[in-house]
């Protein structure tokens, strides 16, 4: 330890000193012992005032560098990296995570595929008055587990009497599809309120960007403070949950947009067909 350091470390000692030989020195040289007890009293209280006054800046810095190195722990573990090819991996993990953290701080929630079905079956379970949801007319409604496990939970819901509106995305040729009719048929009947929706249809602007551009046209509100939505994006994860005021209200405002583009099913003859004006004009 340097001679500095030490001084600093013993510097309340030597204050003490300092103040006592003073005090001392009035006393017995001078002959003053009122102001000999002044100056004792005086350099007792400033060697406590900035023995709290430097431990508290001791703390103070110590803190500052734990957050400093936790800061920087990340760019210190790059510097460590000395092979190129595993710096440049290391670059797009870390390109990967920042991603990651961006959704975090817009509040949403990344998930993986079977995450997201998962989440959406614990949020359809506690829900109370109604789901809206937006999915694309893809196959494995019947088949594939996670999604299956997800419908059971919708059906449970309905079973609470929770109102269940859902809308399906598309192209006009699928509607005479087997497989589209069965899903079709099997959620009318299972007391879902089904419409769907044609890609050709749609609004070519939602709002927040251009169609197709930002949003997966998959995704389900429940009770309009808890949402869940695909990525539109390939990447290292399939959706999203969020209880962000601001994103669910976004995907409100999409859902409206895509139900006044929707169409009304009605089933005749054991198939799905669209519902025609007269038929519309007849049930109201």
């Amino acid at each position: 330890m340097t001679l500095s350091g030490k001084i600093q470390e013993n510097a309340v000692f030597i204050e003490f000193l300092a103040g006592s030989g003073l005090a001392i020195l009035f006393h017995l040289v001078l002959h003053k012992p009122d102001a000999a007890y002044s100056i004792f009293g005086i350099g007792i209280l400033l060697a406590l005032g900035t023995y709290l006054l430097r431990e508290d800046l001791e703390r103070t810095r110590r803190g500052l560098i734990e957050q400093y190195h936790h800061a920087h722990e990340i760019t210190f573990a790059m510097a460590r990296i000395s092979e190129p090819e595993c710096f440049l991996k290391a670059q797009d993990l870390l390109a990967g995570t920042i991603r990651t953290i961006t959704q975090l701080q817009q509040g949403c929630i990344p998930l993986l595929e079977t995450e997201f079905y998962m989440e959406g079956a614990k949020c359809a379970d506690f829900v109370i008055k109604k789901i809206l949801a937006v999915d694309p007319m893809t196959s494995g409604w019947n088949s594939r587990g996670a999604l299956v496990n997800f419908y059971q939970a919708n059906l449970r819901a309905v079973k609470r009497g929770v109102e269940i509106s859902r809308i399906f995305i598309m192209n006009r040729d699928e509607l005479s599809h087997p497989d589209v009719q069965k899903v079709l048929l099997c959620q009318l009947h299972d007391g879902i309120s089904v419409r769907i929706a044609f890609r050709d249809e749609l609004p070519a602007g939602n709002g927040m960007g251009s169609r197709d551009a930002t949003s997966s046209y998959d995704f389900a509100i429940f009770d309009g403070h808890t949402a869940a939505e695909v990525l539109p994006q390939l990447g290292t994860y399939f959706g999203c949950k969020t209880s962000d005021a601001y994103n669910v209200e976004k995907l409100q405002r999409m859902y409206d947009l895509i139900a006044h583009s929707a169409h009304i099913i009605v089933e005749e003859h054991g198939e799905i067909t669209v519902a025609s004006t007269e038929a519309l004009k007849a049930a109201a």
